[in-house]
């Protein structure tokens, strides 16, 4: 039997996968600087056309798979957040999952090194606020909620603990030793987030 041809959107997802898996990899491995757009295009296996077509440059490339890596990192606290039924447990368990995610070596090289130079600080902080903030609020609502948050306005609180988390996953990233970078971390922020709790009323 003749193989059914795969319609115009399944040859365009599977060729924007392509492209992304390979410079996901090229950019864990050698940084964004150092990775041609040939080289990416040949890796995956496509035109250099294509990767114009779907991503309009190398940078728009590389946009995408940040987007991927933060879809995933945030993917992984919510299923640690599902898995706890207190939300003060559940913000705990959730910080220091962010903060060993933050060791990871592509993490360190594309989300928290390369990103910024790349795209640029503000555009860095947008994909922040886009990916986390809503997760922070959501934590923060569920500790308001179970009568042990202290009073102040929930939208400005998240901002702040997003920009805490920022800092620590930065310092972790650029730290000599970052395995001691997580854990003198972690420690500063759990004795940093606990004065916004109080005792259930």
């Amino acid at each position: 039997m003749p193989t059914p041809r795969r319609s115009q959107t399944e040859r365009s997802q599977s060729t924007q996968t392509a492209l992304i898996t390979a410079a996901r990899r090229l950019f864990a491995e050698q940084g964004y600087a150092a990775v041609p757009a040939d080289e990416i295009v040949r890796a995956a296996g496509v035109t250099r056309g294509a990767l114009y077509h779907h991503f309009g440059d190398k940078q728009g490339l590389f946009r995408a798979v940040v987007e991927q890596i933060e879809t995933e990192i945030t993917d992984e606290l919510e299923a640690v957040l599902r898995a706890e039924d207190d939300p003060w447990a559940a913000a705990l368990g959730a910080l220091s999952r962010f903060l060993d995610l933050c060791l990871r070596p592509e993490v360190v090289r594309i989300s928290l090194t390369d990103a910024i130079s790349v795209l640029g600080w503000p555009e860095w902080r947008e994909l922040e606020n886009r990916y986390g903030l809503g997760l922070i609020t959501e934590l923060l609502e569920g500790v308001a909620a179970d009568g042990r948050l202290i009073a102040a306005p929930i939208p400005e609180l998240a901002q702040l603990v997003l920009s805490a988390c920022a800092e620590a996953a930065l310092m972790i990233a650029h730290a000599e030793d970052p395995e001691a970078a997580k854990e003198k971390s972690l420690a500063a922020l759990v004795a940093l987030l606990s004065g916004l709790v109080k005792d259930r009323v």
